[in-house]
């Protein structure tokens, strides 16, 4: 039940954000970031993206498949950062239902582009921060903590495995 509950709330936030900053560690052992965006989190709780199968992130994914990916929506206030197991998986069926106009900005060819692979992420471990309140909710809770010397408010955050 746990799982089932932690797996729906990521997919409620990061399908609202979309976008995440991707992170592997290059051969050198630093750490090397782009945007992505998510193409699709499915019910088992991946997280699935289109890249260029001769991308650098690609290599990277080979010999390091541990990777975090960041997602930021500060007019909301919402934070995600996840925690997971990288592959490089060349699955037709999958590229034809995730497949958007945006992803043939990068794959003109389409789902037949040999560049093109999906990467698929199990995440491991993730942590939210959830402050959907309106910025006069968080200004006010800010305010008060300012004045009382209390820790404002400002919404949920939590750590969930999976």
């Amino acid at each position: 039940m746990r799982n089932e509950k932690n797996i729906a709330i990521l997919k409620e936030m990061a399908e609202k954000v979309r976008i995440c900053m991707f992170n592997t560690v290059d051969e050198k052992g630093q750490f090397h970031s782009r945007p992505m965006a998510t193409a699709k989190i499915e019910e088992d709780g991946s997280l699935w993206f289109f890249t260029n199968e001769y991308a650098p992130k690609a290599k990277e994914i080979s010999k390091e498949n541990e990777v975090n990916l960041g997602y930021s929506d500060p007019s909301n206030h919402t934070y995600i950062y996840v925690n997971g197991k990288a592959e490089l998986v060349d699955d037709k069926v999958r590229k034809e239902a995730y497949f958007s106009p945006a992803v043939k900005a990068w794959f003109p060819d389409g789902v037949d582009d040999p560049r093109l692979i999906l990467v698929k992420v199990s995440p491991t471990i993730a942590e939210y921060w959830d402050g959907s309140a309106s910025k006069m909710v968080v200004a006010f809770q800010m305010l008060k903590a300012i004045v009382t010397g209390d820790t404002p408010d400002i919404g949920k955050h939590d750590s969930m495995k999976f």
